[in-house]
């Protein structure tokens, strides 16, 4: 595998440095990777200062989202090891010629099965229903551990009562825009919970959780539409998105920053049953499949209309029961493609040359998300 060509920062002398007015080393910096970037914290206390300030992570992030497009993540999720063993991340850069693979060294104890909850600006968020869950910078190595929400001890308690045969939703991660502020968000719908009739009507709450206190919270109101439990939320530009339970389904947001939910518009289609959703090329999609075909439709804000972005045949990737999850949009128009379940192989369509190469088979369960590396903690 080749290495990585050094940056004209990387290579400088450190005497050189101190020849340059500091706000053009702070430049110079911004277009540094991560790794280079924590061992110049050595050089001087001002460095420190500097690569440390949150002005500064928030740049070098812009810059690196520039410079190239997103990695792909992929984590070991692990089922049933026992106490203490390690997870390990491995991290696949794809770039217009080829795809290189390499470790990243973020090793994380856990005691049961965890579920990614996706990427933000450099996080990563794992979780189990049983144990504490995880927030992580793979790139710095930083991570912390944040307690079981309110909801998950009601979800242990239905388990012991009637099994893990329903569907249940998956924890939101995303950003603040404004503050920069990640927040974890559990919604979920009342029925199963809360007790009475059958017609007694289905609410909702939502549960954040504040790192600076350490501590969930309620907000109030929750969303004004029970969610679809099966479809994972998605962050965009400091919003999390779900879709409704109603027919036909409503793409439902949740600002981070006011913590307020809008029912955005109507989905372009009703079976919420082959709908996948998704974010490719800072953009809300959907992903429908019809048969053996998948159409991957982008929200456009401006005038909230939904418009087809591509469509591929999925009798080449073998029999799905589900439509694909697109992960990722790389170089020259290649879409990465994973099954919902997580032993499914990873796949690369060419979009222009309607063609399939086989990424890598997962050999044990894996979750995969599109990933930038930056700076930040929580």
């Amino acid at each position: 595998m080749k290495k990585r060509k050094q940056s004209l920062a990387e290579n400088l002398d450190t005497s050189l440095w101190k020849l340059l007015p500091h706000d053009v080393v702070e430049v110079i910096l911004e277009c540094v990777p991560v790794k280079p970037l924590l061992r110049f914290r050595s050089v001087s206390k001002k460095w420190i200062l500097t690569i440390d300030s949150p002005g500064f992570k928030e740049r070098q992030l812009i810059h690196r989202r520039q410079l190239r497009g997103p990695d792909v993540l992929i984590m070991r999720l692990s089922y049933d090891r026992p106490v203490g063993r390690k997870g390990r991340g491995r991290k696949v850069v794809l770039s217009a010629a080829s795809a290189s693979r390499r470790r990243i060294g973020w090793n994380v104890s856990y005691t049961c099965g965890m579920f990614c909850a996706g990427s933000c600006d450099g996080l990563v968020c794992v979780y189990c229903l049983y144990v504490d869950s995880i927030v992580g910078n793979p790139a710095t190595g930083w991570h912390r551990s944040f307690p079981l929400s309110n909801y998950q001890g009601l979800l242990i308690q239905r388990f012991k009562r009637e099994g893990s045969d329903f569907p249940w939703p998956s924890l939101g991660f995303g950003r603040d825009k404004l503050s920069g502020t990640f927040k974890p968000v559990w919604l979920y719908n009342s029925s199963g919970f809360v007790l009475g009739g059958a017609d007694k009507a289905v609410v909702t709450y939502c549960e954040v959780f504040d790192f600076s206190t350490n501590a969930w919270r309620y907000v109030v109101p929750a969303s004004p539409y029970p969610i679809n439990a099966y479809h994972k939320p998605v962050h965009l530009d400091g919003s999390l998105y779900w879709l409704t339970e109603s027919e036909p389904p409503l793409l439902l947001s949740f600002d981070l920053h006011t913590e307020t939910f809008q029912v955005i518009c109507k989905a372009p289609f009703a079976d919420p049953r082959h709908i996948t959703m998704c974010v490719l090329h800072n953009r809300l999609c959907l992903s429908e499949q019809k048969d053996l075909t998948q159409v991957i439709w982008s929200f456009d804000s401006s005038d909230k209309t939904w418009n087809t972005l591509c469509s591929f045949d999925l009798n080449p990737t073998g029999d799905f029961a589900a439509p694909l999850l697109p992960i990722a949009i790389l170089d020259k128009g290649q879409l990465l493609l994973q099954g919902r379940a997580s032993m499914d192989p990873l796949v690369i369509h060419d979009l222009h040359y309607r063609s399939y190469d086989l990424l890598c088979t997962p050999k044990s369960p894996s979750g995969s998300v599109y990933y930038f590396e930056s700076l930040f903690s929580a």
